[in-house]
């Protein structure tokens, strides 16, 4: 019987997930220079997620570390990354999330710049709108939000809570930063990540030719 607080084998099956997901992300270009972090619910207590400062690119089991709900590393000396407590605050709030992605295309990046001052990004009418969970019609808008770039994450981990108290999310991104999405499990972060690329994308050049 294992003395870990967690079960290794579960550890092991969502480290191999990461890994490969991360690695087609990373040569996608949205994992730049180490950065981007990715995690997956390992029980109701505990998250598996990458460790600090890895290249998402050549992720081995030994680039992913157990945290708490409260961003502490659980029996490692590895060091969590710096916005781990953005991926707990969404498990511990959400018992149905599963899986939590952060990335820094330069899509997502410059679509924070240039929408910062807004503090959102409107995107209505798009088919790939039924893309997010619980949505069945391309005739809706969301707003993606847009969060001011800190180092406090305490301070933008609650800001984001107080924007979850009014309305549902998918995901949001940081001014000059990039994008968090989530999802039950990684398939459907994955694609409600890929839905935000390509909308984010399309405002761009909508932009671009002065439509908006």
């Amino acid at each position: 019987m294992s003395a870990l607080p967690y079960n290794p084998n579960r550890l092991d099956e969502l480290a191999q997930e990461i890994i490969s997901n991360v690695r087609e992300l990373s040569q996608a270009g949205w994992t730049p220079a180490t950065s981007s972090n990715f995690s997956a619910r390992l029980d109701e207590r505990h998250a598996a997620i990458t460790v600090s400062g890895r290249d998402k690119g050549r992720l081995t089991t030994d680039d992913i570390m157990v945290v708490d709900f409260d961003g502490q590393g659980i029996a490692t000396t590895h060091r969590p990354s710096a916005e781990t407590l953005l991926h707990t605050q969404l498990y511990r709030r959400f018992p149905e999330i599963g899986c939590v992605l952060h990335t820094h295309s330069p899509v997502q990046t410059i679509a924070s710049r240039l929408y910062a001052g807004a503090g959102h990004v409107r995107l209505a009418g798009y088919e790939l709108l039924k893309a997010f969970h619980g949505n069945s019609t391309h005739e809706a808008a969301i707003d993606v939000p847009v969060f001011a770039n800190t180092q406090d994450m305490s301070t933008l981990a609650a800001q984001v809570d107080a924007l979850l108290d009014r309305q549902p999310l998918w995901g949001y991104l940081i001014d000059g930063h990039g994008l968090y999405a989530w999802g039950r499990d990684m398939a459907e972060a994955r694609r409600h990540l890929e839905a935000f690329e390509f909308l984010l994308h399309c405002q761009l050049e909508l932009r671009k030719l002065g439509c908006n």
